[in-house]
Order: structure tokens, then C-alpha cells, then sequence
């Protein structure tokens, strides 16, 4: 069955491996890799940056993109990054993919074909405020002007834990990274998730499964979350090209 996390046993889990197995630029350029195999992505594709790993992961995904030729831009809300962030924005850079603040370049983003959301990790908790809030609203928009909206590991605004959100992005697809969370089946989830994957990066679990997936169509039994409709049971498998991007 598969594990369903919280985010302090996520936390963990990606602490050790990090300490103790897999560099966190190598777990990011999986991460990265597995949001690219996930969807088809189109020419002119908008990804949405936040300053920490989850918006690292979104850069780590336009220097995939703009391997693979197909254009696309980033969309930074700060200037601050943290330092895997960094290095796939400084690799980005290299490889010719525009980086342009969010503000200001909000109907550029309202006009793409598609959208990735790259704002806030399951670590995020409580309303939505700022420049965070105002880039949930334009990707909420262009996922009604038609743009196919993927979130890198949570839709930003939900919580990790509870799924609780007053806003959050209405993803087409969600691409969980390393195990589900538990915030992706309960509260809200199920207003803005379309479709969920898990994608294995090598994480090790540290700590025990809040829960576990049930098979689809299969009455969930004790300690079992039931798999909603458009949830893929069987995680993505973990990449096996090189890690460098």
C-alpha cells in the first residue's frame, strides 16, 4: 500500500536522505524530472516561482523544458531564493530561459497555455496573503482562460496536514513528490486537485505513514485513505537518467 505522510514525517524523511544518502540538489533534479514526465508540456509554458525549494523545483523543471527546446518562461515573487533555488535559476539563466518578476507580468501569465505551479510547499499553512495570494489568483485565471495548470508537489494554499485552504490553485494535475501528504485527500483537496500522481525520488521514510492508499474502488479499511477518482494508485518510478540538469 502506499504511504500517505505528514509533513513533520516528510520533513524528516527528506532531512536524512539528504544527510545521509541523496545530495538535495540530486532529490531536486528528480523532483524536476518527474513534474517533466508528468504532462505534455506546450511551447510557452509560464512557471511560477516561489523563493524556497518547491519554487527550486520549478526551476530545476524550465532547465529540463529548455533542454528538451521547448520555451518557457519564470515568474519569480521574491528575489530571495534559497540556495538549491539558486543554483537551478543561476542554470536556467545559462541556458537562456527568461527570468522576469511576477509583478507587473501578471496578464502574461493569465495568457499562457500552461501553468506551473511552483509558489508554496506543504510546509505552508493559513490564509494565502501578498504577492503569494495575488500569483494563486492569476494562475486560477489562466486555468479558466484554458491554460493546463500542474502543481509541483501541493496545490499552493492548501495545507500540507489538513488540506484546509481559503484559496489555493485549481490544478489540472498535481505531482507529489516522494510520498503523498495528507493534506492531499482531506479538507478542501478535492475542491482544486483534477488528478494526482506520486513521483519516487528516492526519499527514505523516517517515522510511521499518517495513513495508506487504498486501491481504487476499494472500501478503505482501518488507518486507509480512500483513492479518489483521478488519483493514480501505483507511484510514478523514480527516474533513472543522470541527475545532472
Amino acid at each position: 500500500m502506499q504511504p500517505i505522510l505528514s509533513v513533520e514525517t516528510m520533513r524528516a524523511s527528506d532531512a536524512w536522505t539528504i544527510a545521509n544518502r541523496v545530495p538535495g540538489l540530486t532529490l531536486m533534479a528528480r523532483a524536476a524530472r518527474g513534474i517533466f514526465r508528468a504532462a505534455d508540456w506546450p511551447a510557452g509554458t509560464a512557471i511560477v516561482i516561489g523563493p524556497g525549494n518547491n519554487g527550486g523545483d520549478g526551476a530545476a523543471l524550465a532547465c529540463l523544458l529548455a533542454r528538451a527546446g521547448i520555451p518557457c518562461t519564470i515568474y519569480r515573487l521574491s528575489d530571495k531564493a534559497s540556495p538549491d533555488n539558486a543554483h537551478y535559476l543561476a542554470r536556467a539563466e545559462t541556458l537562456g530561459v527568461p527570468i522576469l518578476p511576477f509583478a507587473g507580468r501578471e496578464a502574461e501569465l493569465a495568457a499562457a497555455p500552461a501553468v506551473a505551479d511552483c509558489v508554496l510547499g506543504t510546509g505552508f499553512s493559513g490564509p494565502l496573503r501578498g504577492a503569494a495570494r495575488q500569483a494563486v489568483e492569476w494562475i486560477n485565471r489562466a486555468g479558466e482562460n484554458g491554460a493546463f495548470v500542474v502543481s509541483a508537489d501541493i496545490n499552493s494554499g492548501l495545507n500540507g496536514d489538513t488540506g484546509a485552504a481559503d484559496l489555493a490553485v485549481v490544478s489540472d494535475l498535481t505531482v507529489s513528490i516522494g510520498f503523498y501528504k495528507t493534506g492531499l485527500f482531506r479538507g478542501d483537496a478535492s475542491r482544486y486537485i483534477r488528478r494526482l500522481v506520486n513521483v519516487d525520488i528516492g526519499i527514505t521514510q523516517q517515522g510511521p505513514a499518517a495513513a495508506f492508499l487504498a486501491p481504487p474502488g476499494a472500501q478503505p479499511g482501518p488507518g486507509q485513505i480512500a483513492c479518489p477518482s483521478g488519483c493514480r494508485w501505483d507511484s510514478l518510478p523514480a527516474a533513472d537518467d543522470p541527475d545532472d540538469i
